[in-house]
């Protein structure tokens, strides 16, 4: 088997030239500096994306779900329930507001937050008097939760739902846009995503007050006088107007790079169908997932391990599944309703690489470089 010249990344950014020229037609604007025509743009761009007219622009995803958490009046000692197979800036952003996370497990269907753990910690805390500040529900590896489960029970406690749909731009649920689903969206536009703005985020919400008080927030909680007056702190979180360019074209570009993930994960399934003890992670046919990474799970722990150790004297990276919050050192005091299901994921489970910039050479590389590490094992 011949090894590529170049390495093949998990997820690189997929730029081209309309990219360029939006740049450029920056650049050659004047707006430079941190606001702009762009920024604007970018915003109603995403406003008509989702068709939730409050769409804040931010330098990450994380600093949305830090305001997002802010708007739904998260504070200090306020307990949040959360996603635990998740990155760790869905429970680090609760802790800048001084609450504390509540890790849910997943389920076994979209490996997403479990509707039955949910209701159980719900009616703990009902039993005892409690009622979480928030619900954080992370739509992982593109593809959204089970909010025909998650919404009712929340709605019939008046608990606000904060969707990070860092990973799923471009994906829906029952015809809806990922982002929507909730009270308050997030995305995020970092180097590795679906689309990028080399890093960046996104806050969308159908309230313009929420929009407005997050836009605010973010832009050092300035007062609107001609010299710099602040009555709060704030923070500085605005995306700039030249990466908000990049987004616009990479927007403009989203359904191609949907398609071409999807078209990836469905020649990885072909390739690998049947190969021994490996499964694909389940796609729910309640909506369209955008395919941001195929992700498997081998049976032996010990295969996942040896595949790894193939990818990586191959030149290809890959990525174990996220570490569940609740083994984190860091969360470690934190509360959790788990039932070994993330744990299990983790152990067993790796990210293949994804990017729309993968050739279908690419893509039969890797898929033989399974195959043959299975083969060896066997």
């Amino acid at each position: 088997m011949a090894r590529p010249r170049d390495p093949i990344f998990l997820s690189p950014p997929d730029i081209g030239l309309l990219e360029r020229d939006y740049l450029l037609r920056a650049l050659d604007g004047g707006w430079v500096a941190p606001a702009g025509p762009e920024l604007e743009a970018f915003e109603h761009d995403m406003a008509s994306f989702t068709g939730w007219s409050g769409a804040v622009a931010l330098s990450s995803g994380t600093g949305a779900l830090h305001l997002a958490l802010l708007a739904c009046g998260v504070g200090p000692g306020d307990e949040v329930l959360v996603s635990t197979f998740t990155f760790a800036a869905t429970a680090n952003a609760i802790s800048y507001c001084g609450g504390n996370p509540v890790f849910i497990d997943s389920d076994t269907v979209t490996w997403n937050m479990s509707p039955q753990l949910l209701a159980d910690q719900l009616k703990d805390m009902r039993r005892r008097n409690q009622i979480p500040a928030a619900v954080v529900v992370v739509d992982l590896y593109g593809q959204c939760a089970s909010y025909d489960d998650i919404l009712p029970q929340c709605r019939e406690l008046d608990i606000p739902i904060i969707e990070d749909a860092a990973e799923a731009l471009g994906a829906t649920y029952r015809s809806m846009p990922a982002g929507t689903l909730g009270d308050i969206g997030v995305f995020s536009f970092n180097g590795n995503k679906i689309m990028t703005t080399s890093g960046g985020g996104m806050l969308i919400t159908p309230d313009p007050l929420v929009a407005e008080r997050a836009r605010y927030l973010a832009t050092q909680a300035r007062q609107p006088v001609i010299h710099y007056e602040h009555t709060e702190i704030g923070f500085n979180y605005r995306l700039s107007n030249l990466l908000a360019a990049l987004g616009r074209a990479q927007l403009e570009r989203l359904p191609d790079l949907v398609a071409r993930r999807r078209r990836i994960n469905e020649l990885y399934r072909q390739l690998l169908c049947d190969v021994p003890g490996l499964a694909f992670m389940p796609i729910s046919t309640v909506g369209e997932w955008n395919g941001w990474l195929s992700c498997v799970v081998f049976d032996d722990p010990h295969l996942r391990s040896s595949v790894q150790s193939s990818f990586g004297a191959r030149n290809i990276e890959c990525r174990p599944l996220w570490k569940p919050m609740h083994l984190q050192p860091v969360f470690e005091e934190s509360a959790a309703r788990v039932d070994g299901t993330s744990e299990h994921l983790f152990a067993h489970g790796l990210c293949l690489p994804s990017g729309s910039v993968m050739t279908d050479a690419d893509v039969h590389f890797v898929a033989e470089t399974v195959v043959s590490c299975v083969e060896i094992q066997c």
